[in-house]
């Protein structure tokens, strides 16, 4: 929890190529277990449907009752998902953005075999106005399939905090195709200011007094700027890092907590032994950033540090899935040995 810098050990079982090695899931891969449903935002068939048609909608807000109401009326014209049947079983689902975790997924019942259903269905969620404003409702129609993915329809998107909420009437909204960068998930969720660097074994000489028996790898987590700004108040972040494979409580670190920052300065540094130079190419360091609350902490956005080839100890997992630029800022530092390098990378969803 201090500023000054920690030190725990890389261990896991290297030689034992086990399907529970690839299975292993940390904090960043698991995020759904943690936040209900922050994934489904982005999941389900976006490709095999156009999307077509408009959909009925009011808002409104219960100052009594501190109530977001989002009543979906109807849709019109939406596309066809079974050809051969020519039909669709069509739901609306709605999301308030950025934080797609604390408030989950709100949508109506199913309609079967229809392109204009009829919902007349109020969406609720309990939410302060001050919070309400500094987000965006995205709402979203879907074909339901019982048996497989969902099929995408259509979406529109309101900026809450330039509606007029003096209109509570019915309106209509074309319903669009969903952006590449939404479909990736790609937003900016803000930038880790860090340093790292790989110390290999026995390199710094007999003489030095602090020369690793075994290789090490430090990671010094400067600052983060432009989080995502979940209350008018900011933001209580902190930073929780992990070398994967080992998602054990010895390979688990965290910073403190910087209250009310959009942009904390951390300035720690942890320091993981037991590495050799061949591990570098089969592990990934994962740091994600978290708002802290009491009952649960919400994920604000990561990045993981590694070559990004999908395989560790020559089996596939997901997590071993590093940009480009992280990719290369690890390069950089396996090319470096005992020299501190330094990077800006964005944070990212999954």
């Amino acid at each position: 929890e201090s500023d000054t810098a920690s030190e725990i050990s890389f261990q896991f079982n290297k030689h034992k190529k086990t399907p529970s090695i690839g299975s292993h899931s940390s904090d960043m891969a698991s995020v759904s277990s943690v936040s209900g449903s922050v994934l489904s935002v982005y999941s389900g068939d976006f490709g095999s449907v156009d999307a077509q048609g408009t959909v009925e909608f009011a808002l409104d807000y219960d100052e009594k009752n501190r109530e977001f109401q989002v009543h979906v009326s109807q849709c019109k014209d939406l596309a066809v998902v079974d050809e051969k049947k020519g039909r669709s079983d069509p739901y609306v689902k709605t999301y308030l953005l950025p934080d797609k975790a604390r408030m989950g997924k709100r949508k109506t019942s199913v309609k079967k075999k229809t392109v204009n259903p009829i919902y007349n269905e109020v969406l609720r969620y309990k939410i302060e106005k001050m919070v309400l404003l500094i987000q965006k409702l995205n709402l979203s129609v879907w074909h339901n399939d019982p048996l497989g993915r969902n099929s995408f329809l259509g979406e529109t998107e309101v900026d809450l905090a330039s509606w007029d909420w003096s209109n509570r009437k019915l309106n209509w909204y074309p319903l669009k195709p969903r952006s590449l960068s939404a479909v990736n998930g790609v937003d900016h969720r803000g930038v880790m200011n860090l340093s790292i660097k790989y110390v290999p074994p026995g390199s710094l000489g007999k003489m030095c007094p602090k020369n690793p028996p075994s290789g090490e790898v430090h990671i010094w987590v400067k600052d983060v700027k432009d989080l995502l700004q979940l209350r008018p108040s900011g933001v209580d972040s902190f930073v929780k890092c992990y070398v994967l494979p080992d998602t054990s409580k010895k390979s688990y670190q965290k910073t403190r907590v910087i209250k009310r920052d959009t942009n904390p300065v951390f300035n720690h540094t942890i320091v993981y032994d037991g590495f050799h130079t061949e591990d570098l190419k089969d592990a990934c360091v994962e740091l994600t950033v978290w708002d802290h609350e009491k009952l649960t902490n919400h994920f604000l956005g990561g990045i993981r540090l590694g070559l990004g080839t999908g395989l560790s100890y020559g089996i596939s997992v997901d997590w071993m899935d590093s940009t480009q630029e992280e990719v290369a800022f690890w390069q950089e530092m396996m090319s470096a040995a005992n020299e501190w390098i330094e990077g800006l990378l964005p944070l990212r969803s999954l």
